[in-house]
């Protein structure tokens, strides 16, 4: 029964500076609310309430957002803004939130280990925030949680990217055994357009289980001389223990600013029945 989701959020958001020197890159406002709320709301939609965030230095900001604002509640009290907190007041009373730090920022292998103390020996998903799904029916995730009721392994979430792109995502190689799910029996970390052997990429939604940490603590750093956590999920693909799963819906590569720019038009258009 999946119960935890892990949010990595220790990372630095270089990409976005100097916005991000102050201010944590997944509390970049989407609209009105910060990058990480829509995550959080999707892992709620999913039916997993004990959010585990993986935090670092300057990331105050983040424990602040899902914590009760008494001075903020009280100047806004019986005002016409106190429709705009409903929804954060809800994640608040509806979710447990746990945090640990990221003391270097050594990949997100790395990360997901450190998280290691919140998830104990339990299944459990992951969300980058980074990444903003959207969909017409249920999320990502939700999509996602019944696949894992159904196979009880590892899952990832994956979409068609451009050749010319395969360089900048973890890509899988596998048999497709229903419309759009894949049983993986190999992934490659960053591999050039000559080397993928496919374009399908794995972008920020996995369900993992909790084996994941004896085999990422074994790891040799990979690509970029980081503990990537493609091939930790690779090694369990190896023991056919592993789903590609190419969700319903649309994501928003929000660490860039042209994806973060192309986030923010959707989803005021969604927001103001424009799109």
């Amino acid at each position: 029964m999946l119960k935890k989701c892990l949010f990595p959020a220790a990372g630095y958001g270089t990409r976005f500076l100097p916005a991000t020197k102050a201010m944590p890159k997944e509390m970049l406002p989407i609209v009105n609310k910060p990058l990480i709320q829509y995550g959080v709301e999707e892992a709620i939609e999913a039916g997993l309430s004990q959010i585990a965030i993986v935090s670092g230095r300057g990331k105050r900001a983040i424990e602040d957002h899902f914590d009760i604002s008494y001075e903020l509640e009280h100047q806004i009290a019986g005002s016409s803004k106190e429709v705009l907190m409903e929804d954060i007041r809800d994640i608040i009373s509806n979710c447990t939130f746990s945090y640990t730090r990221q003391l270097e920022i050594k990949g997100l292998g790395h990360a997901i280990l450190t998280g290691e103390t919140l998830i104990g020996n339990e299944p459990f998903a992951v969300i980058l925030a980074d990444d903003l799904c959207t969909s017409s029916d249920e999320g990502a995730l939700s999509q996602m949680v019944s696949l894992y009721n159904q196979h009880q392994c590892s899952i990832v979430a994956i979409e068609d990217v451009p050749e010319d792109q395969t360089q900048n995502y973890g890509i899988i190689e596998g048999e497709e055994i229903e419309d759009g799910l894949f049983k993986v029996s190999n992934m490659i970390e960053k591999p050039a357009p000559e080397d993928a052997p496919t374009n399908l990429a794995i972008i920020g939604r996995y369900i993992l289980t909790p084996d994941i940490f004896d085999i990422i603590r074994n790891l040799k750093p990979g690509a970029g001389g980081e503990i990537q956590i493609t091939d930790a999920i690779c090694e369990q693909a190896k023991q056919g223990k592993v789903l590609a799963y190419k969700f319903r819906g649309r994501r928003f590569d929000c660490g860039s600013i042209e994806g973060y720019v192309e986030a923010t038009n959707h989803i005021f258009q969604k927001q103001h029945g424009a799109g």
